[in-house]
């Protein structure tokens, strides 16, 4: 185990540097658009379309169809053999010593699907999709599906890094990486709202099930799968550093040695509210069935399954068997904004909706 103050060091060194990527990216970003390049309104049906986009990244694209591995210009942009068998390059990136080269326009994707991306850069941050996207880039209404990515720092199926907003979206496939590694994002200051992330997602520091690290608010969202990693792994988010975690779940198998969580495996001074997990849990060290461990952070209504987990406690949150955590009345009772529907039914009024005694809560936008 990790020693308390050895933790404080470690994270404080690496919340700086991120600090200052966002810094760096700012000012950079902030010359960028007082002298803006020339930049198109793209529609992308082909791979060819949707690399275009790396020249054109202040600007506002729409996905017209499901990109996959039949699409024009697959082989040469996004397949095994793509690239020298490195697959698909990101979209936009970080670099030291330059700044930002980072997605700052709006990505639509009208609920299309983007397939079959495969990505082998063992080597290179900001993996993903996107490789880095700013805080003013929006990406919203698009599914990764069967992605393979594998990097170094800040990988994720859908974007190594996100400081802008990322919504109605989500992930499916296999994840790898050394630090800030996720399902569907890796790291980023931005806002995930009403997303996702299935798959399995391997790493060795900040490993999490939807965000590896410092996703500054995400809501609405769930994930599902397996997570391994080292220190700071949890099956929603590997890191929660400030910010929030509001009505989110996580159903994903963790794994780990030290700071292991169904939900979050380390959470500092962040505010988790209406959440929940019921995937097992195991470490070897600091491992709870909700948070590994919690460092000036609050945890408030929200609950994990005792029995799935196979844990009997956690850094904070409530445990419940099974039985209660599928019983309307335990979230009810801690002011969830919740209602029981029917088999095959939902209720959008409501955040939440549960079928008692069958399943746990789950999203009512899920449907």
């Amino acid at each position: 185990m990790i020693p308390r103050r050895t933790r404080w060091c470690h994270v404080a060194t690496v919340t700086t540097f991120c600090v200052m990527v966002g810094l760096i990216a700012a000012m950079v970003g902030c010359a960028g658009r007082n002298n803006p390049p020339p930049s198109k309104n793209l529609e992308i049906r082909t791979w060819y379309d949707l690399n275009a986009t790396r020249n054109n990244l202040a600007g506002n694209h729409t996905l017209m169809n499901n990109l996959d591995s039949t699409t024009l210009g697959y082989e040469e942009l996004a397949s095994p053999t793509a690239n020298g068998g490195k697959g698909w390059e990101p979209i936009g990136t970080f670099i030291t010593n330059v700044g930002s080269v980072g997605f700052w326009g709006t990505f639509d994707g009208q609920g299309y699907e983007i397939r079959d991306v495969y990505i082998n850069r063992p080597d290179e941050d900001f993996v993903g999709l996107f490789g880095f996207v700013e805080e003013s880039g929006v990406v919203k209404d698009i599914g990764v599906m069967n992605v393979t990515a594998t990097g170094n720092n800040c990988v994720g199926g859908l974007a190594g890094d996100v400081h802008g907003t990322l919504h109605n979206s989500y992930s499916n496939g296999n994840v790898t990486g050394n630090e800030r590694v996720g399902g569907l994002v890796g790291t980023g200051g931005g806002t995930i709202i009403n997303s996702y992330s299935t798959g399995n997602v391997t790493g060795y520091e900040y490993v999490g099930g939807l965000a590896g690290w410092y996703a500054h608010t995400v809501s609405h969202s769930y994930s599902t799968g397996s997570v391994s990693g080292d220190s700071s792994v949890g099956g929603l988010v590997g890191y929660k550093y400030y910010g929030t975690v509001s009505d989110s779940y996580s159903t994903a198998s963790v794994s780990g040695g030290d700071m292991v969580g169904g939900l979050a495996g380390l959470n500092w001074g962040g505010n988790v509210s209406n959440s929940y997990s019921t995937g097992s849990v195991t470490g070897n060290s600091s491992v709870g069935g909700l948070v590994g461990w919690n460092e000036e952070g609050t945890v408030s209504d929200s609950f994990w399954d005792t029995q799935t987990s196979g844990q009997p406690t956690s850094a904070d949150g409530t445990g419940k068997n099974t039985t209660e955590m599928q019983d309307i009345a335990t979230f009810s009772g801690a002011g969830w904004n919740i209602a029981a529907v029917a088999l095959n039914e939902t209720n959008p009024a409501y955040i939440w909706n549960i079928i008692t005694n069958v399943t746990y809560p789950f999203l009512s936008w899920q449907s």
